[in-house]
């Protein structure tokens, strides 16, 4: 397997998570997150639920001591199966049913990952790439919002 540079140690990334948690204390946001430079980057509080307005924050000032957050930097190569809709996210078709995906599980493009709930109607969320699953973002029976992150697929394993 190839190894791929991680730019959660990159210098200029650490810089950008330090004023986006110091703009989450400022302006008392539970999340947010933000696209730059082939990185997107997410912090949340924890115990926080996500939120669905996007707010473009002004610079923050110099570095001050803050409440824990924390921080997703999705690398570039990653590609993510966003929520279609508002609703309820499921792993599988039913209680009892093995989940369709688990972390680490190689996906084909088309192929059914999750189940959606809306009212009262079962919408089946289908991989948008091939790849290996690397992460999957939401825990089964939580409400999900449109555009959230559901899986991160890694489409070069």
């Amino acid at each position: 397997m190839a190894r791929r540079r991680s730019t959660s140690g990159d210098p200029a990334v650490l810089a950008l998570v330090r004023r986006l948690g110091e703009a989450l204390e400022e302006f008392g946001l539970a999340e947010i997150e933000v696209a730059w430079g082939g990185v997107r980057v997410r912090l949340q509080r924890p115990g926080a639920a996500p939120s669905v307005p996007s707010v473009l924050l002004p610079t923050a000032p110099a570095e001050r001591a803050g409440a824990p957050v924390v921080a997703d930097v999705v690398p570039p190569s990653m590609v993510t199966v966003d929520a279609p809709m508002v609703g309820t996210f499921y792993c599988a078709p039913s209680p009892t049913a093995e989940p369709y995906v688990r972390e680490g599980d190689v996906v084909k493009e088309g192929q059914i990952v999750c189940i959606i709930e809306a009212m009262k109607l079962m919408n089946e969320i289908e991989s948008k790439v091939a790849g290996r699953v690397a992460k999957i973002c939401v825990e089964n029976g939580h409400a999900v919002e449109y555009g959230q992150a559901l899986f991160l697929i890694d489409p070069t394993a």
